[in-house]
């Protein structure tokens, strides 16, 4: 399907009684057919409540300026884990994962604190050559003129190759973080990732024990600078509890990887989508500086954030009661067009490239997003200087999910 939703899928949606349009289908994101949706919630009713879902009641909020509103207000939209969390899934009362993410201040800004400065402007300095480095050997060792997997090759190898640097993880098990990434955020059943919910806490405990192995080399050595030894000499984190502990982990494991490996071959997809858009940056690479957010934007790798009410209050005109389950469709407002002009384009050369919702806003804001900017700004620099024509020969394969917004394959053609 065509990155507009085709006329037939647009009708129908349209034709639905306004109670029963309920975006939080994974279906809809893996088919690539949730754009209608929003585009009517958007116009008929931006704020507004599912009665019964397979996630229970929750409100969307579908336009930029209520999304803004909820995220910079955590006093009356908490992400607390024992609330939910933070994915319109709720979080297992059997299986908690409490995570930086997922706290309210003051805990939250205490634990954010200790991984901060990994992605300070110094640090991320050191990593650029790493990074560089990699981009090369990657790009460089890509068939020419033959069909492989850009989703493989180029998005899962280059960002878990930066995560393992920066947890200073065993190179050779670099794709055990994927692997783990992956099941984190994967909803278990038949077919899927994990058939069952068991089979996926126990994996994530696989995570947790090869962690702790590593945690328990670094708290005794004198600190350095990856994320495991900055977490065991944290002050606010080396007594962290085993699921604390685990929730983090799989924090940083997945904001550290889905967003950028996403956005690596969302940028690619919309280029073919938009090819005078490609050769305008062929002609033109200081256009990267804007290209790099409008691939961001475009792609959005995090469709929601989830927020509970903990008063009752007013968004849009309606009440929100204490307690209820409150969704932030980034992914919708990125597309609206009442602040962004031709919001359903890719544009690279944008006047305000950075007003977009992808990183989210507040407290929450992701912490790496400098680091996953970097990342995609090296990785087309080099693009560039081997003036690469890569065709998209598929629709790519979406994963089946209303949080990650990503790709599980993607084949492509080096045609130069």
């Amino acid at each position: 399907m065509n990155h507009v939703s085709t006329m037939s899928n647009r009708e129908s949606v349209w034709s639905l009684p306004l109670d029963l349009v309920s975006p939080a289908d994974p279906q809809l994101f893996k088919d690539n057919a949730h754009w209608a949706y929003f585009e009517r919630l958007r116009q008929e009713d931006p704020v507004h409540y599912t009665a019964d879902s397979e996630f229970g009641p929750y409100w969307s909020v579908t336009k930029y300026k209520d999304i803004m509103a909820v995220d910079t207000n955590h006093k009356v939209f908490s992400s607390l884990s024992t609330l939910g969390g933070i994915s319109i899934r709720d979080q297992r009362a059997d299986f908690p994962l409490p995570m930086f993410i997922a706290m309210d201040p003051p805990l939250h800004d205490e634990q954010r604190k200790v991984v901060s400065p990994i992605v300070a402007p110094g640090n991320l300095a050191i990593l650029e050559h790493t990074i560089r480095e990699r981009a090369i050997a990657i790009l460089d060792s890509l068939p020419r003129g033959e069909e492989f997997d850009w989703v493989d090759r180029v998005s899962i190898e280059l960002t878990t190759q930066m995560l393992a640097t920066l947890f200073d993880f065993p190179f050779h098990d670099r794709r055990k973080l994927t692997r783990w990434s992956d099941v984190a955020t994967t909803v278990a059943g038949p077919g899927g990732l994990v058939e069952t919910e068991e089979q996926r806490q126990q994996e994530l405990r696989e995570c947790a024990g090869y962690f702790m192995n590593l945690w328990n080399q670094r708290v005794n050595a004198p600190p350095t600078g990856d994320l495991i030894s900055m977490l065991a000499h944290g002050e606010s984190t080396r007594n962290m509890t085993p699921q604390e502990f685990l929730g983090n982990l799989i924090l940083l494991i997945v904001g550290g990887n889905d967003t950028t490996r996403n956005s690596l071959t969302g940028g690619l997809y919309a280029f073919s989508k938009f090819p005078e858009q490609y050769q305008k940056l062929r002609a033109n690479h200081d256009l990267l500086d804007s290209a790099i957010p409008e691939i961001i934007r475009w792609q959005t790798p995090l469709a929601h954030m989830r927020r509970t009410a903990v008063a009752d209050t007013v968004l849009g005109g309606k009440h929100i009661k204490a307690g209820d389950k409150v969704i932030m469709w980034y992914v919708s407002g990125n597309r609206d067009s009442e602040v962004i002009e031709r919001a359903d384009e890719f544009i690279i050369d944008r006047a305000r490239p950075r007003q977009h919702l992808s990183f989210g806003f507040g407290i929450h804001r992701c912490v790496g997003n400098r680091l996953a900017e970097m990342q995609l700004r090296i990785v087309w620099e080099e693009i560039l200087k081997r003036d690469l024509d890569i065709e998209v020969l598929a629709e790519p394969e979406r994963v089946l999910s209303t949080f990650i917004k990503g790709y599980l394959n993607m084949p492509v053609r080096i045609r130069n």
